[in-house]
């Protein structure tokens, strides 16, 4: 009976302290949301707003107006589409040609991937190697330098490992050449591990910020995790730039509630992606863990 009763008392408490937890995380999210969507009359009366009592859409209509906004948009959604396919189809032929056995000099190249992985060149060598490549003010800039990441191609090669290789000599006498081979055989089998690096992938292009940093120096060639920051920053100064000045020199709405949209738009669409590839990825995520 006591161990029942100190069973009980320890999943209570657990569960308090979790749920204050959760509550003090999930906060901010939620005042971002309600404050993204009250009324800029409301806000300038009352300066904090747990509920509103007028829900608006002006701070979203405004935001979605501006030319500077718009094209931030556009260049993320390039990044997060293009560059996710180019990634995921050079990431996958390249494990999948480590994985091959009678691949000369796969050794070396193991060698050559690992060491990616363990040591990085430095800004300054990459900033150098960007420039030298005429990339500099390109979009081209955020996808190149990072196409590929060799701990995703050791990763991938571990699944590229798992499948037995009597199905690439199945469809070799089916009269598949090697690519045909892996376009019409391996990479239907490697759906749920694509799944899980393309969402890999569109995260980290969709919140490309520090290589914009460094490589983009004409504001309207910005993705959007830039512009969010200079709107977030004191735009009254210099330091928030053209573009941000454009988004929050609105006298009628309140900077804060543009701010707020601003962070609900650049959230939303990786929110939405997640449960498309959900089913996917709860596969991919173990990808190489297991080989048979």
């Amino acid at each position: 009976m006591k161990q029942h009763m100190a069973d009980r008392l320890f999943t209570a408490v657990n569960v308090s302290i979790l749920s204050i937890i959760a509550a003090v995380s999930l906060f901010p999210l939620y005042y971002v949301f309600i404050v993204s969507f009250t009324h800029p009359d409301e806000y300038f009366s009352k300066g904090f707003v747990l509920f509103p009592e007028t829900w608006s859409l002006l701070s979203y209509r405004y935001i979605l107006s501006t030319k500077s906004f718009i094209n931030a948009i556009g260049v993320s959604g390039f990044l997060a589409t293009v560059g996710t396919v180019i990634s995921l189809i050079v990431t996958s032929a390249f494990s999948y040609t480590l994985s091959r056995k009678r691949l000369e000099g796969r050794k070396v190249l193991m060698l050559m991937v690992l060491l990616t992985t363990l040591f990085q060149p430095g800004i300054i060598p990459n900033y150098l190697l960007v420039r030298e490549l005429g990339l500099i003010n390109s979009i081209w800039s955020l996808i190149v330098p990072v196409l590929t990441s060799g701990w995703y191609v050791l990763l991938m090669k571990g699944f590229y490992d798992s499948i037995p290789d009597s199905l690439e000599e199945a469809a070799t006498m089916d009269g598949c050449n090697e690519i045909s081979a892996w376009l019409r055989v391996i990479l239907p089998l490697s759906l749920p591990a694509m799944a899980a690096f393309g969402l890999f992938y569109a995260v980290a292009y969709w919140n490309t910020f520090f290589n914009a940093i460094l490589y983009i120096n004409n504001h309207e060639k910005w993705p959007l995790q830039v512009l969010l920051q200079n709107i977030l920053i004191d735009a009254s100064t210099a330091s928030g730039g053209s573009a941000a000045m454009e988004l929050i020199s609105e006298q009628q709405i309140p900077s804060e509630t543009l701010k707020m949209a601003a962070v609900v738009v650049a959230t939303i669409p990786i929110l939405l992606v997640y449960p498309f590839l959900q089913k996917h990825f709860a596969k991919g995520a173990m990808v190489g863990s297991v080989k048979e």
